[in-house]
């Protein structure tokens, strides 16, 4: 049987919220994932979709076909948050499909095909789910999967309320984790490696989805900065962020940017939002969005931004009762700022959202792409979404992965032996002298942010780099920020380019005295941490080393001679590009030896 029935009694306003050609019927990789599960009838489905490409849609399509057929005979929708199980009951109750969100315990009422309820309510009751999978046929919706493996309980409650259910339908905008907990009903397998990795049943990436206009291209704007703070000691430390640093001053120079004491903060706030007037040329209700690290700061920065606009930013805690209405009624409304910690981080559809600040220190690229997930939601064609986040290396990083698909890690990767690596050792004690400084940290000295100031990076967009630096405020910054928020995404690169080169012939065109920032651009000026310039540092001296027993000439002769042909001061004291142009430079005179 063709998935052609399996809409046949669906409302005509289903798929709400579809863009351009799409009303009243599935998108292209929605159609192909229901073909596949049709034809195959799998007990487990695991359905792989970028944020905003549609998989509460696709989920609901098949309820509903399952129930149609009788192959199942209820549903139990499992979401992370309460917000997001009454957003599934709402966009169920739109095709039909009857789900009570307030669901606690007993007997359900006849007049609803199921439940909504969260994985925290599940680990507190699983023999309650248990009960009913066993006393109806079951479907069972994982929402957004990996959060059944947030810890071992929650893992454990869901196998055990799960297990009977007639059919599994897992879903996820992002498989992987950063730890090795297993995730339930998701199939792992074994790669040439030795490594098992979680197996998708159908994939739809970022990649895809941008191709086919499902979702928005994302252009990152990146902000650097001097920053100062104070250890317990009474230290004062200064970095620039984007500098090579260690581990542990990476995360205090952060935590500095995002202090609302300083400046920083504010500059990026109100290019943000001079971004978000460029983009409600072209999207009349676009919404900005502040993902905060926590509570003080998110009323801190709802204070900054009354300032910059005039206008009250709504603010969403997530252990406020209103949270969920707040959060609804900025989605219908055309106001212009929300901040909010981390519960607008994931699933929460504001599909006006079009640009967002990234103002947590939270690093793992889990949550990352979570927080992006919320501004590529694409209504209609040509729509650009853009994201403010500062110079931190493992941050530029996530966001020149954008396109890459992850899966599961259940295997820690097994580590080379010494003689494979001749710098294990060295490596050994960087990792040991970070974590003892990370130690540290947190249990002696007490954090005290003094002064920063903000200072526009660079743009990232598609894997590449564009921009030099230059001063909020400055023509040269709104160059970048008055980028159109209509645009195809070959348009995107074509214009992020034109603007780079102008802004090179414009320096060139300066006296070198008005030149108070590194003028270089941002594909010469590559974001690195310390371990990494130790890396690069390394490379270099092996390629030195092997050119000494090619040439014959003293270590110390070639370096010299690398420094006068490519510049810049000794090996220890330059910067990442200077050490790769040099790295360039040697293995090009050992090629012209062979």
């Amino acid at each position: 049987m063709t998935t052609t029935t399996a809409s046949h009694h669906l409302s005509p306003a289903f798929p709400g919220r579809a863009p351009w050609g799409t009303a009243n019927k599935l998108r292209a990789w929605q159609q192909g994932a229901m073909e596949r599960y049709v034809q195959e009838q799998p007990r487990d489905f695991l359905a792989v979709a970028t944020p905003g490409a549609g998989k509460t849609t696709f989920a609901l399509t098949l309820a509903s076909w399952l129930l149609h057929h009788h192959v199942v005979q209820q549903v139990t929708v499992v979401a992370p948050t309460e917000h997001l199980k009454k957003q599934w009951a709402e966009a169920a109750a739109r095709i039909g499909i009857k789900l009570d969100p307030d669901y606690s315990a007993g007997p359900l009422s006849k007049e609803y095909h199921g439940v909504a309820v969260t994985y925290a309510g599940v680990g507190v009751r699983p023999m309650l789910h248990r009960n009913r999978c066993e006393q109806r046929k079951t479907l069972v919706i994982l929402d957004e999967i990996h959060h059944a493996g947030d810890s071992k309980s929650w893992g454990e409650a869901c196998q055990e309320a799960f297990d009977p259910a007639t059919r599994r339908l897992a879903l996820t905008g992002t498989p992987f984790r950063s730890d090795t907990n297993p995730i339930p009903f998701v199939q792992y397998e074994e790669g040439n490696d030795g490594i098992r990795r979680s197996s998708a049943d159908y994939t739809y990436g970022y990649g895809n989805a941008l191709a086919d206009g499902v979702v928005r291209p994302v252009i990152f704007l990146s902000y650097s900065g001097n920053m100062r703070w104070r250890t317990k000691a009474g230290d004062e430390i200064a970095a620039r962020l984007g500098e090579p640093m260690t581990k542990d001053a990476i995360g205090q120079a952060w935590r500095t940017a995002l202090a609302p004491t300083g400046e920083w903060i504010p500059n990026v706030l109100a290019a943000a939002d001079k971004r978000l007037t460029e983009v409600r040329k072209g999207i009349p209700d676009a919404g900005g969005l502040v993902i905060a690290t926590d509570q003080d700061s998110a009323r801190a920065y709802a204070k900054i931004l009354k300032k910059v606009t005039g206008e009250s930013a709504t603010v969403v805690l997530s252990d406020e009762k209103a949270a969920s209405k707040k959060i609804d009624q900025f989605s219908a409304d055309e106001s212009r700022w929300m901040v909010a910690v981390r519960m607008v981080s994931e699933g929460v559809d504001v599909p006006r959202l079009a640009v967002g600040v990234y103002a947590t220190t939270i690093s793992t690229p889990l949550f990352f792409a979570q927080a992006v997930g919320r501004f590529v939601r694409s209504r209609r064609r040509g729509e650009t979404a853009s994201v403010f986040v500062p110079t931190i290396p493992m941050l530029l990083d996530f966001a020149n992965e954008m396109e890459v698909e992850r899966d599961h890690v259940l295997d820690k990767p097994k580590k080379g032996s010494d003689e494979e690596n001749p710098f294990s050792e060295e490596d050994k004690l960087l990792a040991d002298a970070e974590r003892l400084e990370d130690e540290e940290t947190e249990d002696q000295l007490p954090f005290e942010a003094l002064e920063s100031d903000a200072v526009f990076d660079r743009v990232l967009y598609d894997g590449a780099e564009f921009g030099m630096q230059a001063h909020p405020g400055s023509e040269e910054e709104q160059d970048y920020l008055g980028i159109p928020g209509l645009l195809e995404p070959d348009q995107v690169q074509l214009l992020l380019q034109k603007r780079q080169s102008r802004q090179i012939a414009h320096s060139r065109q300066k006296p070198a005295e008005e030149a108070d920032l590194l003028e270089k651009p941002a594909e010469a000026r590559p974001v690195v941490t310390h371990k990494q310039l130790l890396s690069l540092r390394k490379q270099l001296n092996t390629m030195v080393s092997a050119y000494t027993h090619q040439s014959g000439k003293p270590h110390g002769v070639i370096h010299n001679e690398l420094r006068r042909v490519c510049g810049g001061p000794p090996s220890a004291e330059a910067t990442a590009h200077q050490i790769q142009t040099r790295i360039a430079k040697v293995q090009e005179w050992a090629t012209r030896m062979k």
